[in-house]
């Protein structure tokens, strides 16, 4: 996550996600956030905000709040103030800071900051990481990269989800075999049955979430169901709902 992309028309969909299946349980969000970058024109994708009759009505409270933030500042910090994922949610916000150290000490940094993201959200019921690009798997030649600090490794996803759901967020890639390949490759190592949610507005992104009760995975089949016109899916490893 970068301050940049807040309230963009990802947000919209993650929050709404996490507000539809999490609102009577406690929330934790990791925000994996790193420095903004400026490379590219990732994180404008705010026109939904001027198209109200299209997106507004799937939660309204939610769109009037990030509509105001646009206005404002846009950052985690607006998010966790405005009170939108709920008054009891927990934020892990400290930031990754690695991408500018040694390559010889970006692991143990990252082992470090996990740690400490683990213990913040110790009493959370559910947990939502929000990685820049998605998981990865666990080779140790990736904790040395400059990029690593906006990746989430595949052992880092299972620790987070132990004992309660996890929603992890992932930017589909050019996998091979295509974006349901890359789906059913990420659902057959992830733990507790994993529900895919498919979210293609603007770019090609899903919500990988697991270890789900059945009171949740019910959930996730309704916002799915709710969100269907507006390029939202649900999908299993090999079976398209």
């Amino acid at each position: 996550m970068q301050n940049r992309y807040a309230a963009d028309i990802g947000d919209y969909i993650k929050f709404a996600l996490l507000r539809a299946i999490a609102h009577d349980e406690t929330l934790g969000v990791a925000w994996y956030l790193c420095p903004d970058e400026s490379h590219n024109s990732d994180g404008r994708h705010i026109d939904y905000l001027s198209d109200p009759h299209r997106w507004r009505h799937l939660d309204p409270e939610l769109f009037d709040a990030l509509a105001r933030i646009v206005r404002t500042t846009r950052s985690t910090a607006a998010v966790e103030q405005s009170g939108i994922l709920g008054p009891e949610a927990i934020f892990a916000a400290e930031p990754i800071l690695t991408t500018h150290a040694k390559a010889q000490l970006r692991s143990y940094l990252r082992t470090d900051w996990f740690s400490r993201t683990l213990t913040k959200l110790k009493e959370c019921t559910v947990v939502f990481a929000d990685p820049d690009n998605g998981l990865i798997d666990n080779g140790a030649e990736r904790r040395r990269q400059r990029s690593f600090g906006k990746q989430m490794p595949l052992n880092e996803a299972i620790v987070l989800a132990n004992g309660r759901t996890a929603v992890v967020y992932h930017h589909n890639t050019r996998f091979r075999g295509g974006h349901d390949a890359e789906i059913d490759h990420w659902c057959n190592l992830l733990p507790g049955e994993p529900m895919a949610v498919r979210a293609n507005a603007y770019s090609c992104r899903t919500f990988f979430v697991f270890n789900a009760t059945a009171r949740i995975r019910s959930r996730v089949e309704a916002f799915c169901s709710r969100w269907s016109e507006h390029k939202v899916s649900l999908r299993r490893p090999g079976l398209r709902v």
